[in-house]
Parts: C-alpha cells; sequence; structure tokens
C-alpha cells in the first residue's frame, strides 16, 4: 500500500539529551512536562486556559499545554528521561504523561524512548503502540491512515477495538487503515532511505543513531549473505549436499563455523538467514549464536542485552511462529541473562484477532423459544 505523505498532527515527546538533565532511572512522572530544544519557523506553545505565544527553546511545557508546529515548521521536545518526540509540519501535540502514555493526532513524528526508561506507550487513534528503548518514525494521517516504522528495537502494536496485536521489528513498517479496520502484515522497509527524513536530517544526532546504523547493517548483512551462499558452502564443507537436506548437525556446524568468525551486526543478519532457510531448528541457531556470541572475560562469560536481544529479534522476525521456542531456547542458553530476556516485551508476533467471544449454532431440534410471559411456560416442536 501506498500512502502518501499526510500533514497534520497531534502528538509527543521529542529532542535532545541535555546536559541539564543527565540520564538516569526516572518514573511516569517525568512524561507530564517536556522542554522545548528546537525551534523551526512557526511553533507556538498554547498553555491551558491561555492565549498561544510563540515558542521559544529551553522553555517548559508542562502537563496540560501543547506545542503547535505551522507550515514548513518543526519542533523538538526533550523530557526528563531523554524521551524525544520531534514534530513535523502542521502538527499539534499536548503534553499528557500519564502512564507514560503519549497521544498523537495526525502528522508526521518521530519518537525515541531510551532503553531502561521504563518504555512508553503512543496512542494514535484507534491504534496503541508499545515501546521500550526504540527510535520510531510515523504519519497519521487526517483520514485516519497510520504508517509506522520501527527504526531501531521493537513496537507492539494493539487494535484494541478489533482483538489484534502484532509485533514490528525493527526494518519494518505497519499500516493501519480505518477502512479495512485492521492492521496489515509488516513489510520490510530499507533503513537507510528512512535516515532521509526531515525529522532526522533536520535536527542533531539521535542518541540511538548507534543503534540506527547496526540495525542498518543486519539489513545489509543479510542480504550479503543471502547473495554470497556463505551458509551454503559451510553447510557443504560440513558434508551435507545443500542446505536442505543437511542433517541438524551438519546444518548447526556450518552454522558455528560462520558464527565464530562474524562481528555481532553480522551473527544477527546470519541468524535471521538461517532461520528463515531452517525454521524447524530455530530453537537451535538462537542457542547456539548465544553461545558462539559470549565473549570470555577471565573465567565468566558475559553477553550484553543488546546482542542478546538483537539475536532473538532476529530469529524471531525470521520465523515467527516460532516465537516462544526462540524464547525458551534463549532463556536455556543464558540462563544467567533471564533477567534481560524476559525484559523483552511479550507480544505477539503472528498477525491474528484475538476472539473475545463464541456464539454456538443453534441446533432446531431441540432448541427452546423464551417464555412469552412468567405465566407462559416455554414452548418447543421437539416433543415426545
Amino acid at each position: 500500500m501506498n500512502i502518501r505523505p499526510r500533514c497534520i498532527l497531534l502528538l509527543a515527546p521529542v529532542a535532545f539529551a541535555l546536559i541539564s538533565w543527565p540520564p538516569k532511572q526516572v518514573t511516569g512522572a517525568e512524561l507530564k512536562e517536556a522542554r522545548v530544544t528546537q525551534v523551526v519557523q512557526d511553533v507556538k506553545v498554547l498553555p491551558s486556559g491561555a492565549a498561544a505565544r510563540p515558542a521559544t527553546v529551553n522553555e517548559t511545557v508542562r502537563q496540560g499545554s501543547a506545542v503547535q508546529t505551522g507550515v514548513q515548521s518543526r519542533s523538538e521536545l526533550t523530557f526528563k528521561d531523554q524521551t524525544i518526540t520531534r514534530l513535523g509540519e502542521k502538527t499539534i501535540f499536548t503534553v499528557r504523561g500519564e502512564g507514560r502514555t503519549i497521544e498523537l493526532g495526525s502528522g508526521q513524528f518521530l519518537l525515541y524512548v531510551p532503553k531502561k526508561a521504563g518504555g512508553a506507550k503512543i496512542k494514535m487513534g484507534a491504534v496503541t503502540a508499545g515501546i521500550t528503548g526504540t527510535t520510531v518514525l510515523g504519519n497519521v494521517s487526517p483520514s485516519g491512515v497510520i504508517e509506522f516504522t520501527v527504526l531501531e528495537g521493537s513496537a507492539c502494536i494493539h487494535l484494541d477495538r478489533a482483538g489484534q496485536n502484532l509485533m514490528v521489528s525493527a526494518g519494518q513498517k505497519l499500516v493501519y487503515d480505518p477502512v479495512a479496520n485492521r492492521l496489515e502484515d509488516p513489510v520490510d522497509v530499507d533503513l537507510q532511505q528512512q535516515l532521509t527524513s526531515p525529522l532526522i536530517t533536520g535536527f542533531r544526532r539521535l542518541p540511538s543513531a548507534p543503534l540506527i546504523n547496526e540495525a542498518i547493517q543486519n539489513q545489509h548483512g543479510a542480504a550479503a549473505a543471502m547473495a554470497s551462499g556463505d551458509l551454503a558452502r559451510a553447510v557443504r564443507a560440513a558434508g551435507a549436499s545443500n542446505i536442505e537436506t543437511a542433517t541438524p548437525d551438519q546444518f548447526l556446524r556450518a552454522l558455528d563455523s560462520l558464527l565464530v568468525r562474524s562481528n555481532q551486526p553480522e551473527k544477527c543478519a546470519l541468524v535471521a538467514r538461517a532461520v528463515r532457510a531452517r525454521p524447524d531448528l530455530a530453537d537451535r541457531i538462537v542457542a547456539a549464536a548465544l553461545t558462539a556470541s559470549r565473549p570470555v572475560r577471565g573465567h565468566s562469560r558475559e553477553l550484553p542485552c543488546d546482542w542478546v536481544e538483537c539475536i532473538i529479534q532476529a530469529a524471531i522476525a525470521a520465523d515467527p511462529a516460532a516465537a516462544d521456542e526462540i524464547i525458551n531456547a534463549a532463556l536455556q542458553a543464558a540462563p544467567m541473562l533471564r533477567d534481560c530476556i524476559q525484559a523483552m516485551q511479550p507480544c505477539p508476533r503472528t498477525n491474528a484477532f484475538v476472539q473475545r467471544y463464541s456464539i454456538s449454532p443453534i441446533n432446531p431440534a431441540t432448541f427452546v423459544s423464551p417464555p412469552v410471559s412468567p405465566e407462559q411456560p416455554p414452548t418447543t416442536t421437539n416433543r415426545p
């Protein structure tokens, strides 16, 4: 589906890390006010119960107030936990903050939530996105069509009134059409192309830029792996004729030979490629990747949470149906990182609706009609 960029927007947190607001563990209350950290052309602050006034850099926008951008204008807000919201032209964002929830209306936005900041929810009409340590781009058109792209990390998207839930990973875009009233399947997008957005090029460097670049390397690494045929050659070297007919031991031995000489972005791309090629081995592939990725430090072996998350998300994106098996395999392979693995936001990886109730078919032979009145008992045609 091709959606033309639309203009008007209601959104939330924006901006860059301020030296005066050092990163720290914070509560949801700190999304109740933000500081304006960038103003481009026509940007106004609309205080609650007061007249609009031109926005100035470093002024505080408190709960109940709004920021409005005009034509060819942009703004950026930074919250105390370093959450950033960037607003495109013709945008209105009202600072609310309840339960770390951000409410968006229509227009273009970028949202960055630091890892370990408590996460946030983005409410876009009927659609709600839950994110933890993630950078996303979005467009909400006046007609209600929503485009939501994850630049790094992941997001769990909910369409509450239809009972639909879906995971969107880095390098994927999801579209919601109010006419169809459903979330479309996520599609892959070129992350490098996404970096040309004015909400990125027109501002300072994002704190999550290294993570976005890593996601881009993962994309390119996966494409390169498929093109070069490294995995197929390694499988042949392990004694199999091809990937499809390789025994589990042959395939995993070939995979190990590539994992030990790959850097972290290459490992994530290799995991995705391997799971796509052999989904029957998805859990064992993840376990092999986590084991091969552990750097040895003295007598202990530790793996950064970011690496674990990258490997697991790459595997799940390649085979969403095996999400539970992949998580369980990761827990068994790296029990010392249980907190890190369990902290990954649970969310369905398959595009399915939640059945909230069921209606049983009526059997005319046994159907009993309701009583017409308290004095009249029910009747049935199925009498002896």
